[in-house]
């Protein structure tokens, strides 16, 4: 049985890399090795954030000349972007980093080095003790990657795992890596402040900070301007986004509220009508939402227009209030239920997906079945699933115990999974028969004869490819669907 079931979208802990690609010939890689020009190869694992952040990476970079080049070998410095949310996306981490170690036998001047998560908790181990890696770099420390590379060559260990209160990088021009040419992320804010006793983010990415909107509209509108026809707008928690051109924290900008600068405040509703504006062939979505910041305000703004898409992502992780509370999640099992119900009826057609964590310390049989019932109540669209995995330096590592076996963790994870593909089947074929309307994203994965896209609910649909390309919107009918796919023909 497998660990977790995957979604159309980024899986917040996925364990799958993607390496930069671009449109360099071999030709050109010969060219720019007998110019001197410099080399680089990203390879990301996990959330969405991170693929952003590489795009941020390679911009810092070429802007002082270095190029991207489609394969680790031909680099002169690797980089890994990399995730701490679950054990096993650690070890595959290490893994990879053994095998762009064994470059340098026989290409001794090659640079590695560890970005993102990671970097603060394993940089002396990996950097001291096993020597894998030359460079290491935590998630608000990019804009100096040019000189720690420069300090590496000189021989010296170089390392910024320096967390920053104020650190966006708006004013960066994100380098599109491994583009359909149709999606965008774009990044609204860094860090996040709920303090979840399971999760390792705000330790690695620090405390929340919401970014200048006006640098959020523009990039927007840059994107569409070449030809992209959707952005995803990303944050730990995007609800929970507020600027103010007086105030960095969101503890500062609420406490200003209640005295001044009320007007140049911009929440989440806000923000996200101002990029829907841009044009209505720019379609919109987010990730991720936390129930306890969810405002009716942001619900009754998706419903206003139609290129916001109608899907919510809104984890839950369990349908214990009692497991809920020991995760510090802000919210009990009823609150939770009243935001589904509140979602569904200010949007009858929105798709909700979530996240659930089976086995968190101490939970048992019954706050399992808790998160059964749950299930069946809400009956996701889809859901990411995984059994629980402790973190070093957290709140549940420091003061709770691990104390669910794993072959446990695991049975009550195969019910969910279970339980999940069942709904999402039967979601699917409420589907069958419903014409939607589809951005076609690229060439279907097993045919070159038929094209995927997603509707608003970002299902995933497949149908003939006919005449239509990536970027086009297309009115499809529901024919047939699997668990995970919509089937269907152009109208």
């Amino acid at each position: 049985m497998p660990e977790k079931i995957y979604s159309p979208i980024l899986d917040p802990s996925a364990e799958t890399a993607f390496a930069v690609s671009s449109d360099i010939t071999p030709e050109a890689l010969a060219q720019e090795s007998k110019s001197g020009t410099r080399r680089f190869y990203i390879e990301s694992y996990g959330c969405q954030m991170n693929f952003s952040d590489s795009e941020i990476v390679a911009s810092v970079l070429t802007q002082q000349g270095f190029q991207p080049c489609t394969g680790y070998q031909d680099a002169d410095v690797v980089f890994i972007n990399t995730c701490a949310i679950r054990e096993n996306a650690e070890q595959k981490v290490r893994n990879r980093l053994k095998e762009f170690h064994t470059l340098k036998k026989s290409k001794p001047g090659v640079l590695i080095g560890l970005l993102g998560c990671m970097a603060e908790r394993l940089k002396e181990q990996l950097l001291e003790q096993e020597k894998l890696v030359d460079i290491v770099v935590g998630p608000d420390a990019y804009r100096d990657l040019p000189r720690l590379v420069s300090e590496a060559e000189s021989g010296l260990k170089a390392v910024n795992v320096l967390l920053s209160r104020e650190e966006t990088y708006a004013d960066v021009n994100p380098v599109r890596l491994n583009s359909n040419g149709v999606s965008a992320f774009i990044t609204i804010m860094r860090g996040c402040d709920n303090m979840c006793s399971f999760c390792v983010v705000p330790f690695t990415r620090g405390r929340e900070r919401s970014r200048n909107p006006e640098s959020i509209i523009q990039e927007a509108s840059m994107v569409f301007k070449q030809g992209y026809r959707e952005v995803t707008l990303l944050g730990q928690n995007v609800d929970s986004y507020l600027w103010s051109p007086h105030y960095a924290s969101k503890k500062e900008i609420l406490k200003s509220l209640s005295r001044s600068h009320t007007d140049s405040t911009v929440n989440f509703a806000q923000l996200l009508e101002m990029v829907a504006q841009i044009d209505p062939q720019l379609r919109v979505r987010f990730s991720t939402s936390n129930p306890r910041d969810m405002t009716d305000e942001v619900l009754h703004t998706i419903a206003r227009y139609d290129n916001i898409c109608k899907s919510i992502h809104l984890p839950v992780q369990s349908g214990s209030s009692a497991i809920l509370k020991k995760m510090n999640r802000g919210h009990d099992r009823e609150w939770y239920l009243e935001r589904i119900r509140t979602i569904r009826r200010i949007l009858p057609d929105c798709g909700i997906t979530t996240d659930i964590i089976c086995g968190f310390c101490s939970e048992t049989e019954e706050d399992h079945q808790a998160t059964l019932s749950l299930m069946e109540e809400v009956r996701y669209d889809w859901a990411f699933m995984f059994h629980y995995s402790e973190r070093p330096g957290t709140l549940a590592a420091r003061k709770y115990k691990d104390d669910v076996p794993l072959e446990e963790k695991k049975r009550r994870l195969s019910e969910v999974i279970a339980l999940q593909q069942r709904h999402s089947l039967e979601s699917n074929q409420k589907d069958v028969g419903k014409v939607f309307q589809v951005l076609i994203e690229g060439v279907s994965k097993k045919s070159d004869k038929h094209l995927f896209g997603r509707n608003s609910q970002n299902k995933v649909v497949v149908f003939d490819a006919g005449h239509y390309k990536p970027g086009d919107y297309v009115q499809v009918k529901i024919t047939g669907c699997t668990p995970a796919t919509l089937l269907g023909e152009p109208v």
